[in-house]
């Protein structure tokens, strides 16, 4: 349970109802017991925020396959992950749609062989709106994602394509190379998830239903591919757009490629500083461009450094939304 008064709560009612044998855990140290219990097999991570990395990391110490739901754990902390997971010879499986595509897509050849990785972005709900009305945009109207049903911060994102961004920095993570061989392109319809585009001029691209169960299956069977009824219709193909991404309209994309291209710090700060500010917006104490105008500022006061332990990440991440936070309260 999240907290020390639910675990309690819960203890209550299965005391209440007669069931014994169960232990009721909370907060970070029960998430790292969850993480790490011999039975488990699998373990998905899926805590939205840092607040899933000690469980994340802990895991892969443990020896267990991750299923990665949760890009911010590898956004702020994905060198050290990473290193973990090489040196306990545990695979990162990725549970996002589009690294899942990817992942997917390398399975054809050789990491020396890729030239670049294209993440495909819907452009959210205000990829054809004005700039001049984005002053006025409203939580309400942010949060209609034209493709994909999701959490709350998590469409947010979206809207500012600063979930593009993370994902950039979670792909530069996860299959090991460097920002410039990420791009991202518009891609409206959502049909292709992503690609690979090889050195001998070879795209390979993933195409699936928009729908989450085929990536979560495909992580949890890896490297297996069960049967399933998520089938998907080729009259969908029959119209693709592909378009360069606006980065004046969404200035958080930019700050992410020069998060990504700084590490360490600027990454946690990144990820830190706008879940601050989109807490702030749907609160409404912010407009919908002072997200991005928050962690523009909160970057430009970030040290450069390169934390080695998941305490230091906290404690950067920590930091930085003291930061953020006092901005916004100016």
């Amino acid at each position: 349970m999240a907290s020390e008064e639910l675990a309690g709560q819960l203890s209550q009612l299965l005391s209440h109802a007669g069931v014994t044998g169960i232990e009721v855990v909370h907060g970070t140290a029960g998430t790292v017991a969850c993480a790490t219990l011999p039975e488990a097999d699998f373990v998905v991570s899926a805590i939205v925020g840092v607040a899933g990395l000690e469980a994340t990391h802990a895991a892969i110490l443990a020896g267990k396959p991750i299923g990665l739901a949760n890009k911010e754990c590898m956004v702020a902390a994905g060198e050290i992950l990473t290193a973990a997971a090489r040196q306990h010879n545990v695979p990162i499986l990725p549970i996002d749609s589009e690294h899942n595509a990817v992942h997917q897509c390398l399975r054809v050849g050789e990491h020396r062989e890729v030239k670049q990785i294209w993440l495909t972005a819907s452009g959210g709900p205000f990829r054809q709106t004005p700039l001049e009305q984005f002053a006025a945009i409203t939580p309400e109207q942010a949060l209609k994602h034209p493709t994909w049903v999701m959490g709350r911060r998590i469409t947010i994102d979206s809207a500012t394509m600063l979930n593009k961004g993370l994902e950039v920095i979670e792909a530069c993570r996860l299959f090991n190379v460097p920002p410039a061989q990420v791009r991202v392109t518009v891609h409206p319809q959502s049909t292709v998830h992503s690609m690979v585009e090889y050195v001998d001029g070879s795209i390979l691209a993933q195409i699936s239903v928009t729908d989450m169960r085929l990536p979560i299956l495909y992580a949890l069977a890896y490297p297996e591919r069960p049967v399933s009824n998520l089938t998907f219709d080729l009259a969908a193909l029959r119209h693709l757009d592909f378009e360069q991404p606006d980065l004046e309209r969404f200035p958080c994309l930019r700050l992410s490629f020069e998060a990504a291209a700084k590490g360490g710090a600027h990454c946690i700060a990144l990820n830190a500083a706008d879940e601050v500010a989109v807490e702030a917006f749907l609160e409404r104490k912010i407009p919908f461009m002072g997200i991005p105008r928050t962690i523009e500022e909160v970057l430009a006061s970030t040290p450069e450094s390169h934390p080695a332990t998941i305490a230091g990440v906290l404690e950067a991440d920590g930091e930085a939304r003291e930061r953020a936070r006092a901005l916004l309260a100016k």
